[in-house]
């Protein structure tokens, strides 16, 4: 067979995954009891943008998040409300939550790495992943991250392929500044319950307990050290 045909009948596959994938996630985000009100909201309004690369454990495709999430970041403004850009790996391996939380940290250190040649952390969140006020950022915009995966212990993060999701933060701060932000988290909160049989342990409002601790999902306890560290100008390439 001609490499020419292979690489059309990969192309084809690939398309086909992609499709697969894409409807499989609309499903997911749009059933009935999705606890995200967030999410669906970001659905309805045509705002969740999604990006298809290959596998969250190979670096392969780390510019083109990079630059995505740049572009992203750029588009949206201080009044941008319920905008998210969901990165979806159907290609990944089966992955245990302790291997899930480690390829997304190294997805989220290549990114930061690339970022930090040409935009600064986010001024309004701190860049230690220890603090209460920590944000990943990209862009120059910070973003909290929501990864799903199909070993999730969580059923609303349960997903057939690994995704990262990105939130844009100011949107928080916005329903903050409005007074919905707290009763939106009761609603949400209140719907995972009935869609798990309990309340997420590790959700925590912003500003009340270290944010990173919360985007893989995994259930971590006191003791666990956040695999990241926020280059310093003098480290930028």
């Amino acid at each position: 067979m001609l490499a020419s045909e292979i690489g059309q009948q990969e192309s084809l596959a690939w398309r086909a995954m992609v499709v697969a994938t894409g409807r499989a996630f609309e499903a997911f985000v749009g059933a009935r009891g999705f606890p995200c009100l967030g999410a669906k909201a970001s659905q309805a309004q045509r705002n969740l943008q999604c990006l298809y690369v290959r596998d969250i454990a190979s670096a392969r495709d780390d510019r083109r998040i990079t630059t995505r999430l740049q572009d992203f970041a750029a588009r949206q403004g201080e009044h941008s409300l319920f905008v998210s850009l969901a990165v979806l790996f159907p290609c990944s391996a089966h992955l245990s939550e302790r291997d899930f939380e480690a390829a997304l940290w190294q997805r989220l250190r290549a990114i930061h790495a690339i970022d930090r040649t040409r935009h600064d952390w986010d001024d309004s969140v701190s860049d230690d992943p220890a603090s209460a006020n920590f944000s990943m950022s990209v862009g120059g915009k910070a973003f909290y991250v929501v990864g799903l995966h199909p070993d999730a212990s969580r059923r609303a993060r349960r997903f057939r392929c690994p995704v990262l999701v990105f939130n844009l933060h100011s949107q928080f701060e916005r329903l903050r500044a409005d007074g919905r932000y707290e009763k939106l988290r009761q609603a949400i909160v209140q719907r995972d319950i009935a869609y798990a049989g309990s309340a997420n342990p590790m959700l925590a409002a912003h500003g009340k307990s270290p944010e990173a601790r919360q985007y893989s999902g995994r259930q971590v306890g006191a003791d666990w050290v956040c695999p990241f560290r926020a280059m310093d100008r003098s480290e930028r390439r």
